[in-house]
């Protein structure tokens, strides 16, 4: 009787593995989804806020700190200068919409004749304005009959906003603010992901497979920078740069982090540079360079993946401290720690509350989302973790 052999697994690749291990980590691929929700909304910008103006900094003085969930009745004025060109696409996308209306919060508003009269908004923490009078024609920016004029008026000129998160001290939408901090967060883990890997790639690189006193000489200045505070290494950079702001924060924070990168590089270095297929290279003739950033380094993509995780949190993390000490990101920019701050000075008031809670939770979900994804690719990574 022939005995039926069972056919051979089809071979895969090691990534085959990696991503069924990933893709099995629920946590991870929590902290994944969220952390592409976040990009897409950094990348849509003001395309996808509430408000579109430059920063999201359209605030209305009679709307400060008011509640999450407020709905306000706004009339828009036709700007002094409605000419003002919306610029190139580019510019638009980044830096929005510029203003082309002067909008005033009103409690409720009549029209009598060729004339809307109009009640002011009376907030809690700001003094009310006088009632107005305005022309319909003037509201409208052109003449015409009344009657046309009113309806033109009440559809294009009179809203109903809700500020789903409220509003902070300014009067600006909190929503919009909490939202374009995205870019913030995101831009300056990015950055100082690229920076601190090809930094700690090279010097650990060199310094790994070198040897030597090369090798003592880097490993020397890496124990300086370890030693120093991330924070004072930021505040040292930023002075000599002579200057603050967005990206003086982003070139900053990158060129904190780059030891962890250029340690793990190195001790990596050391133990494969004694295998058996880069003696091969060798005898073959091939050059240093070659053997480093062909042969080596693509040897530890999922080390250097997973350190990248981790210091894109910590550069968020870092960058929400230095924005919360008035020491990165300077105002108008929404950046989530200096919304901490904001609210922080707002503590002991009704409205200081939400305004600490909601950049602070932003923070906490966004490093979670980066802890977690890490997990996930260091167990994913790791040959021993069973693929169920």
């Amino acid at each position: 009787m022939a005995t039926t052999v069972a056919p051979a697994p089809a071979a895969r690749p090691p990534g085959y593995y990696v991503r069924q291990r990933l893709l099995r980590n629920t946590p991870a691929m929590l902290g994944l989804g969220f952390i592409v929700l976040c990009t897409l909304v950094a990348v849509l910008g003001y395309w996808v806020l509430p408000d579109n103006s430059p920063n999201a900094n359209n605030g209305l003085v009679q709307l400060q700190k008011e509640a999450p969930g407020f709905r306000a009745t706004i009339l828009r004025l036709p700007a002094p200068d409605t000419a003002q060109a919306a610029g190139n696409a580019l510019l638009t996308w980044w830096q929005g919409q510029p203003a082309q209306y002067r909008e005033v919060p009103i409690a409720g508003y009549q029209v009598r004749g060729d004339s809307l009269y109009t009640q002011p908004y009376r907030n809690h923490s700001a003094l009310a304005d006088q009632p107005q009078a305005y022309s319909l024609a003037a509201v409208a920016g052109h003449a015409g009959p009344a009657a046309e004029l009113e309806q033109e008026i009440e559809q294009e000129h009179i809203t109903h906003r809700t500020y789903w998160l409220g509003t902070d001290k300014a009067g600006r939408d909190e929503l919009s603010r909490l939202l374009l901090g995205t870019r913030v967060s995101l831009g300056i883990g990015l950055v100082a992901v690229l920076i601190s890997v090809l930094l700690g790639m090279l010097i650990g690189a060199v310094a790994g497979y070198v040897g030597g006193w090369l090798d003592s000489l880097l490993l020397g200045l890496m124990t300086v920078v370890w030693s120093i505070p991330g924070i004072m290494l930021v505040i040292a950079i930023s002075l000599a740069l002579d200057s603050k702001g967005v990206w003086t924060s982003f070139v900053a924070v990158g060129l904190t982090m780059w030891v962890d990168v250029a340690r793990v590089v190195r001790g990596q270095m050391l133990s494969l540079r004694e295998k058996t297929f880069v003696e091969a290279g060798r005898v073959l003739g091939l050059p240093q360079s070659r053997l480093i950033w062909r042969h080596l380094l693509p040897n530890m993509t999922g080390p250097l993946i997973v350190l990248a995780t981790s210091n894109f949190a910590a550069a968020i993390l870092l960058e929400a401290g230095l924005s919360f000490l008035g020491l990165g990101v300077q105002p108008p920019a929404p950046s989530w720690g200096l919304m901490v701050n904001e609210g922080f000075q707002l503590l002991g008031t009704e409205a200081g509350l939400w305004l600490t809670l909601l950049p602070g939770l932003a923070i906490s979900l966004l490093v979670l989302s980066f802890n977690l994804l890490g997990n996930g690719l260091r167990d994913a990574y790791d040959p021993k973790t069973p693929l169920s």
